[in-house]
């Protein structure tokens, strides 16, 4: 049978009420974006197919109709399932208007289901999650009042608890690659990542479904490196070609990306400039030990590679992210989750195996509030709820978890003169609350297996304890009353031992962190 389709012929193979499992990341990183756009549009004319449920592992879209927001259009879809939501903003208020079910599941645990899925066993068994949000006891990762089905339920083994995140049929995967062959082949090689594709449509052939793959190009039967092939042909069913496959949404092509060049990183560090975003992402780069596996999350954090970079400390620790990739630096900006000169690029379901399994020693990651509990919350900001991604994979399991933020938020402005910090303008809302509005992270699961928990701000630094959270560093220049305890819901405990942070915190100077 010819695999090569047009894309409405391919978009036309997927039946109403289908389980759709969609395979990309954030940013338009390997999404199939040319056939969405035309699935979009058999819908938008023909009302076909309608009533579908979505699945995406990760945050799939571009904030401009793109990725999973190609499905947000009443009666085309009636359930979507995603780790993560803020690429798709249409999507986002069709939950909101209560116009679908919808649901946040961790993004690891998603990519392993399609492979749990794909190996005909009841699902993921696991413990990320217990505590959370996503937990069936507290919100059972529901987004509106509407969401009522129970995707996981807590089961015992050996004496332990654990959450069962249950398989569910596959009936259309769609995925994407760089190549494909006549047989319907696919090789990824310039690509930036691979996610659950082979798992993904393994999973959908063993449902008795289909896989329908976009591709940059054809080449002919028998032309392609066996070993270089991620998904074979046998469980390909359409091949859908878009000569102008990008990257990214913002990337065309960058080698760098895909492993097949190293670039000069200087071209894409610049030192950042002295801010609150830099003293804190310095206080975090200090927890920071030779021969670490570390992983940084989005927006914030990123700054601990721009700082361990710049104090010239290459090599000194190894940087890992979630969707596969080991070694080089992350890009920022939507293009997070492509790395520059990847040492190493795994399917991403390994990498989450080896998260999960405790392999990272140190993960550096944003908090939007964090309680007296230790509780902290990145998912839900007022009535939206935007999803945690891989946030729970990787904070419930690394040997030491640092958040960072501001202690304010809305308005808030530092300056610094000497070795300190003054407040230019204060802040409007706390971060530091009695009690967060959702709980992406649990303090009380940190406790009970002696995970190492601090909380780094520009004017004072937090860590977890048996007792609670304790106030242990503050910055030069801060009144402990005026500038840090009234600046929060709840009364930390304040360490016997408090002491300033680093005046070298605040130079615009190197600071000499490491031996190097």
């Amino acid at each position: 049978m010819k695999k090569i389709k047009k894309a409405r012929d391919a978009a036309a193979m997927i039946a109403d009420g289908s389980n759709v499992w969609l395979v990309a990341g954030g940013g338009g990183i390997n999404e199939p974006y040319y056939f969405l756009k035309e699935l979009e549009a058999e819908f938008l004319e023909k009302g076909h197919p309608r009533a579908l449920n979505l699945w995406h592992s990760a945050g799939i879209g571009d904030k401009e109709g793109g990725g999973a927001d190609r499905f947000a259009h009443e009666g085309m879809v009636k359930k979507v399932v995603g780790s993560h939501w803020t690429w798709s903003v249409n999507m986002q208020k069709l939950a909101m208007e209560e116009k679908i079910e919808a649901y946040v599941l961790p993004q690891g645990t998603m990519t392993q289901m399609a492979r749990e899925i794909a190996g005909g066993r009841p699902g993921v068994v696991t413990k990320t999650g217990l505590g959370t949000f996503v937990d069936p006891r507290v919100e059972a990762g529901a987004m509106n009042s509407r969401s009522r089905e129970k995707l996981s339920e807590v089961v015992e083994l050996c004496n332990e608890e654990y959450l069962l995140y249950k398989s569910i049929p596959i009936h259309v995967a769609l995925i994407r690659a760089t190549t494909a062959d006549e047989d319907g082949n696919l090789t990824y090689e310039r690509e930036g990542i691979i996610p659950e594709c082979l798992a993904a449509a393994q999973a959908a052939k063993n449902s008795g479904g289909i896989v329908i793959a976009q591709v940059k190009r054809m080449v002919k039967r028998g032309t392609l490196k066996p070993l270089d092939i991620r998904v074979p042909g046998i469980l390909v069913d359409a091949v859908v070609v878009d000569p102008k496959q990008r990257q990214s949404m913002i990337t065309e092509y960058d080698p760098a990306m895909s492993g097949e060049c190293q670039m000069v990183l200087e071209e894409k560090l610049e030192p950042m400039e002295l801010t609150e975003r830099k003293v804190i992402a310095r206080r975090a780069a200090m927890e920071v030990e030779e021969g670490n596996i570390v992983n940084l999350g989005f927006g914030m954090p990123a700054g601990v590679a721009s700082v361990i970079h710049e104090e010239g400390a290459k090599g000194y620790m190894k940087l890992s992210v979630e969707q596969g990739i080991t070694g080089g630096i992350p890009a920022g900006g939507s293009d997070f989750g492509l790395v520059y000169n990847p040492e190493v690029i795994l399917e991403a379901p390994s990498q989450f195996d080896w998260y999960d399994g405790g392999g990272l020693d140190l993960a550096v990651l944003s908090f939007a509030e964090f309680d007296q509990e230790g509780n902290v919350n990145v998912s839900r900001f007022g009535h939206r709820v935007n999803g945690v991604g891989g946030f729970i994979n990787i904070s419930q399991s690394a040997k030491k978890v640092i958040f960072v933020g501001t202690l304010k938020a809305g308005g808030f402005r530092a300056g610094f003169a000497g070795n300190g910090l003054t407040i230019l303008s204060e802040g409007r809302v706390k971060k530091a609350v009695t009690t967060v509005s959702q709980i992406s992270f649990s303090g009380s699961y940190a406790r009970k297996r002696g995970q190492k928990v601090m909380y780094v701000t520009e004017r004072a630094v937090f860590e977890l304890t048996e007792q609670g959270v304790v106030l242990t560093e503050i910055a030069p220049g801060m009144d402990l009353k005026k500038d840090v305890l009234e600046q929060m819901e709840f009364t930390p405990i304040v360490s016997k031992h408090l002491k300033e942070m680093e005046p070298a915190l605040f130079w615009k100077e190197k600071m000499k962190l490491f031996p190097v």
